[in-house]
């Protein structure tokens, strides 16, 4: 059964609203395979049906892109996405596409964007009461030569760990292995180069590091986080391989834009998925764009300052 919206009332300034109006033909997408099939084991397909959402559970031939077209074209008015980040990223694509809401139900493995916009990843099933009872937050997205993405794209030493099978069950040994092998002497570089913001050109690169947003480095307790979704700003992380450049070490900047230059393809990890793009690679931030519904019993919907959300995130808490 269909549940009426909620009524709030949020402060004047604030980058959320509430859902106007009563969807009539919300549409959830589900990845059965991600997270170790999180979403199975917790039965969301018949969660979302009994709250009236219309559910399509892929197959390893659907594309998530493709499918979320075909729903956004058969006149769905929200669309959502259970699965982890990469499956959100090909959805939200589409939903920043045709101006429609977004849901995310964090069933992924690390659900790196639920926790930076404020879903609570724990909490699978009160995710969908977005559909019906959620708050919205207008967020920025990023693209690489056009591709959306909604946490990073990474090149260099992460690009190629992600590549390996061993990455998503042991993410930091893998990286590690990486980079001792990358930066090992007489070892191939990733030959990547860009000029930063201060118009310096970098040639001898091990790692960039592009996000939708910056993340929170040396300020604990948010470190590895994004304080905020809609400052209209890229981070950029360089990191140059020893005794090639020896005026860096490490460099972080924002942006509104970045181009990164290559020889050839260059391997990248986008959202958590192994892509190869072809350069340069022309970075952007689309700001506010994404309009993404959030469960009013999680911290996204409920932190708000005279600005906006401005609150600070660990484990899906505000803090």
């Amino acid at each position: 059964m269909k549940r009426p919206p909620v009524p709030l009332h949020l402060p004047a300034g604030s980058s959320e609203s509430s859902h106007a109006s009563t969807p009539s033909r919300p549409v959830l997408l589900i990845n059965p395979n991600s997270g170790g099939g999180r979403s199975l084991r917790a039965a969301v397909a018949d969660r979302a049906r009994e709250r009236g959402v219309e559910v399509v559970v892929l197959s390893n031939d659907q594309s998530l892109g493709e499918t979320a077209r075909a729903a956004a074209a058969g006149g769905a008015d929200v669309l959502g996405v259970a699965g982890g980040d990469g499956s959100l990223a090909a959805v939200a694509s589409v939903a920043i596409e045709h101006g429609l809401p977004f849901v995310c139900v964090p069933a992924g493995t690390r659900n790196h964007f639920a926790l930076d916009v404020g879903v609570d990843r724990r909490d699978v099933i009160g995710a969908l009461d977005a559909f019906y009872e959620g708050v919205e937050r207008l967020v920025d997205a990023a693209e690489v030569n056009g591709r959306t993405f909604l946490n990073n794209t990474s090149l260099g030493i992460y690009g190629d760990a992600v590549r390996r099978s061993a990455y998503r069950d042991a993410k930091l040994r893998t990286l590690l292995e990486t980079a001792d092998e990358v930066l090992a002497p007489g070892a191939e570089v990733p030959g990547l180069r860009l000029v930063d913001d201060l118009g310096r050109e970098h040639r001898h690169l091990a790692l960039v590091l592009v996000s939708n947003n910056p993340y929170a480095l040396n300020s604990p307790p948010v470190h590895g986080t994004r304080p905020g979704l809609d400052t209209g700003r890229l981070g950029i992380v360089i990191v140059g391989v020893p005794g090639e450049s020896p005026r860096l070490a490490a460099r972080a900047w924002t942006g509104t834009q970045v181009e990164v230059n290559a020889d050839a393809l260059v391997h990248a990890g986008v959202d958590g998925e192994a892509v190869t793009l072809s350069p340069p690679l022309r970075f952007t931030i689309r700001p506010r764009v994404l309009r993404v519904l959030i469960s009013p019993s999680h911290p996204g919907a409920s932190i708000l300052t005279s600005e906006g959300p401005r609150a600070t995130w660990q484990d899906g808490r505000a803090r």
